[in-house]
């Protein structure tokens, strides 16, 4: 089962619809108040659709799998401003808050607190890694270089290993999650 968690897309145009709307309408009118609601009421169905998706995934995963490794993402790191100060202006501005734009939207920490909640309450291990180099390392030797990973594909240059990147990056953060659960259960 392949499902991704966000907004979906027809809920997001019509937010955008609605708060257009909403400001043409003169502050203070009765127009205005009602068209605040249907922000607020947009707000709520967007969020109940990303709980309830997170909520299906996590029990997906739940169900097929005994432990579950993922990244340990700093989501607050990985969405701070890229606009920088006056004397240091900040570089892709406008990409930087379409993709803070995007990870906020994909709901991870949500989807991460209710992935640990269901895990833990059927008896199942999530381990959270260690991101570091995982999409820069080669997973079958071992081989770390900034030039293995060009965008999406990996290609070790040691060993001539050919694979997707992010399959790659899988692959070590699974071996990651296996090391670090020998070690905890040695402990």
């Amino acid at each position: 089962m392949s499902r991704t968690v966000g907004t979906w897309p027809g809920s997001a145009a019509k937010l955008a619809r609605t708060q257009q709307a909403l400001a043409r309408c003169q502050r203070g009118s009765e127009r205005r108040r009602a068209v605040v609601q249907r922000v607020a009421a947009i707000h709520r169905k967007v969020r109940n659709q990303r709980t309830d998706q997170a909520h299906k995934v996590a029990l997906d995963l739940v169900r097929t799998a005994d432990v579950i490794a993922r990244e340990y993402l700093a989501i607050g790191n990985m969405t701070r401003s890229a606009a920088g100060t006056i004397q240091k202006p900040g570089r892709n501005v406008a990409a930087k808050s379409g993709l803070n734009r995007s990870v906020l939207d994909a709901g991870w920490g949500v989807f991460f607190e209710i992935l640990t909640h269901k895990a833990e309450s059927a008896g199942r291990t999530v381990i959270a890694v260690e991101p570091r180099n995982t999409s820069r390392t080669c997973s079958q030797w071992g081989h770390r270089e900034a030039g293995n990973r060009d965008k999406e594909v990996f290609r070790c240059l040691s060993c001539g290993y050919l694979a997707h990147a992010d399959t790659n990056a899988a692959a070590n953060i699974a071996v990651r999650a296996g090391l670090a659960l020998r070690v905890a259960q040695a402990a």
